[in-house]
């Protein structure tokens, strides 16, 4: 009799922990599947614009992003995928909303595109699994077709292929007017705009996780500084782009630097042009918003902390004025940081500056919204070392940036519900 309690009572107790353990799983399933609504609550809809302001179902859109070009070229290895969750993970905690990553690896190390129309299938994959992470975490992205540098490939891969086809090339800015590069270009973007999702089941046209294309991370063109075969052909692919999608905003992925057309602010040029013109490029109606970027550390290398800031201030300045009054489009500071090589460097000039950065955005976003956020370069997940360029930031080994980041995160978000448009 005694045993048979015993029995009873350990079979009631094994119940009891069992009914436990459900209780506790359905809570965790119940817990995760909130996170995973509230982080795609802001997921139904396309970014828009509407005049000089993003819009997000009808209302104002402001965001605090940052940059992790190497999202797909690390997801294409799947035991690496993990440094893709940890940053999406958490940056989606410190409130950023945006990221910007590319879409494009021509040619070399886990080449997306292996030759002109033929893809890796693997490679592909890690896009895919890049885009389906964002979702999860309710992290928008800014896709880029092609880089202007060699790195991953570039415009100078593509001046290859047509000379491999027996193209008569003269050298890389051909990209820009040469018909073979253009087609392969063309050909590179419908594979990107069309691709099927492996994991979300939806084409890339079609998913709002995706804010905006890009045309070329930084394009230049030393063939010609007025600007204007860069304008040719940013109209061609433009008008291109729109013509397989227009759900999707467009940007170019300038820099900035001003041109021939409004010859007064090439002053305000850090002492050089690059082939590009902020006004006129970005005065095309298929392109939907201007972007900056800013290196001052590079642009003005050897010159005080402060010189760099006035210049900074003046810059991003002089480009809001452009987009709210000439150009009637948002603005974006799409590249931006400080680097750990520079002499003297130390973790609180890099906090400062970001602070006075995110302080000069914030006030030029209150103001009806033309600027409409900012992405710092650039984020990596523990362990990557190797792709430390010195403006990479982990968010973990860093915590009074990460608090600086998460701070402009949360003002941005509060001032989309307040500022009038």
């Amino acid at each position: 009799m005694h045993l048979s309690i015993k029995i009873i009572m350990a079979s009631f107790q094994r119940l009891i922990s069992c009914i436990f353990v459900l209780f506790v799983l359905s809570l965790a399933f119940a817990c995760e599947a909130r996170v995973l609504l509230e982080n795609n609550a802001n997921d139904q809809g396309f970014v828009g614009v509407n005049g000089a302001h993003f819009e997000l179902n009808g209302s104002p859109f402001l965001f605090n992003g940052f940059n992790s070009y190497w999202l797909m070229h690390v997801a294409a290895e799947p035991s690496e995928r993990y440094k893709v969750t940890e940053v999406l993970h958490e940056a989606s905690s410190a409130g950023l909303s945006v990221c910007r990553t590319w879409a494009f690896s021509d040619g070399g190390d886990r080449a997306l595109q292996i030759s002109p129309g033929v893809y890796d299938e693997r490679v592909f994959q890690g896009l895919d699994f890049v885009i389906s992470e964002a979702k999860k975490y309710g992290v928008r992205l800014m896709l880029s077709f092609v880089n202007n540098y060699n790195d991953f490939g570039g415009k100078a891969q593509y001046v290859q292929w047509a000379q491999n086809a027996g193209a008569q090339i003269n050298g890389d800015d051909d990209f820009y007017t040469n018909y073979i590069t253009k087609d392969y270009y063309k050909n590179h973007i419908k594979k990107i705009v069309t691709r099927f999702n492996t994991i979300t089941g939806m084409t890339y046209k079609d998913d709002s996780t995706i804010m905006a294309w890009e045309l070329m991370n930084e394009p230049r063109n030393q063939a010609d500084y007025s600007g204007n075969t860069v304008n040719a052909w940013v109209q061609e692919m433009a008008s291109f782009v729109k013509s397989l999608d227009n759900k999707h905003l467009l940007e170019i992925g300038m820099e900035g630097f001003y041109g021939d057309s409004v010859p007064e602010r090439k002053s305000v040029n850090p002492g050089y042009q690059v082939g590009t013109d902020f006004i006129s490029n970005h005065l095309i109606k298929e392109i939907d918003f201007a972007t900056i970027h800013a290196y001052t550390d590079q642009w003005l290398s050897g010159q005080s902390d402060d010189a760099q800031m006035i210049f900074m201030q003046r810059w991003m300045t002089s480009h809001w004025q452009d987009a709210k009054n000439i150009l009637k489009k948002p603005l974006v500071l799409a590249e931006f940081g400080k680097s750990s090589r520079d002499p003297g460097y130390n973790q609180n000039i890099r906090d400062t500056f970001m602070s006075t950065i995110y302080r000069n955005i914030y006030i030029l976003a209150k103001d009806g919204g033309t600027m409409g956020g900012s992405l710092i370069w650039q984020l990596v997940a523990q362990g990557m070392e190797n792709y430390d360029d010195g403006y990479c930031i982990e968010l973990g080994k860093n915590p009074s940036t990460a608090g600086i980041i998460t701070s402009q995160s949360h003002a941005m978000t509060d001032l989309a519900h307040l500022v009038k448009i």
